[in-house]
């Protein structure tokens, strides 16, 4: 069985559905923070959210990579 080729015609895309996905989570911890009056839900949620925040400067420099990589034709 052959391994399937690497096709990374639509990895900017996948990268951006990522990036879109992951502010709404962050979006949406906010609002629950501000919601909430349980302060460990509260620095858990915070926690997360930075987390995402360090996932978000990672997505963003592969979406570059890729872009440039698309650019030149994959080379």
């Amino acid at each position: 069985m052959k391994a399937k080729p690497d096709d990374r015609r639509d990895n900017v895309e996948h990268i951006q559905e990522n990036i879109n996905h992951t502010i709404e989570n962050m979006r949406r911890a906010d609002e629950m923070i501000e919601e909430t009056s349980d302060d460990k839900a509260k620095e858990s949620l915070k926690a997360k959210n930075g987390r995402r925040e360090e996932a978000l400067k990672g997505m963003r420099s592969e979406i570059r990579d890729e872009a440039i990589a698309r650019k030149n034709g994959y080379k």
